[in-house]
């Protein structure tokens, strides 16, 4: 159980805490997630290419989740801070292109 929190007037609140289990299965929860970042990202015209895009996000969800993560709208909205930041890197030239 929490410990107490006091109020400002002097008295103590105690919280209930239900054991509640509000998971949800891991595919489905970064599919969800992989599914917002990618409204997002479409609606505010920084998708860019599809294929990357959907590789980049699948792969930056999935780290999160087993790194620990399970709430959606961080593993989304960490997934699109990562992309947009991607995104604004200069791209490097590829070492087989200038050969």
């Amino acid at each position: 159980m929490p410990p107490d929190v006091f109020l400002k007037d002097g008295w103590t609140q105690i919280f209930q805490w239900w054991d509640v289990d509000m998971t949800e299965p891991l595919p489905v929860l970064i599919d969800s997630s992989i599914e917002i970042a990618w409204d997002y990202l479409n609606r505010t015209g920084e998708l860019g290419d599809a294929m990357v895009a959907g590789r980049f996000l699948s792969d930056t969800i999935e780290l999160m989740v087993r790194r620990g993560e399970r709430r959606r709208l961080m593993l989304a909205n960490k997934a699109i801070a990562a992309y947009q930041q991607f995104r604004r890197q200069p791209s490097v030239p590829s070492v087989l292109a200038s050969a």
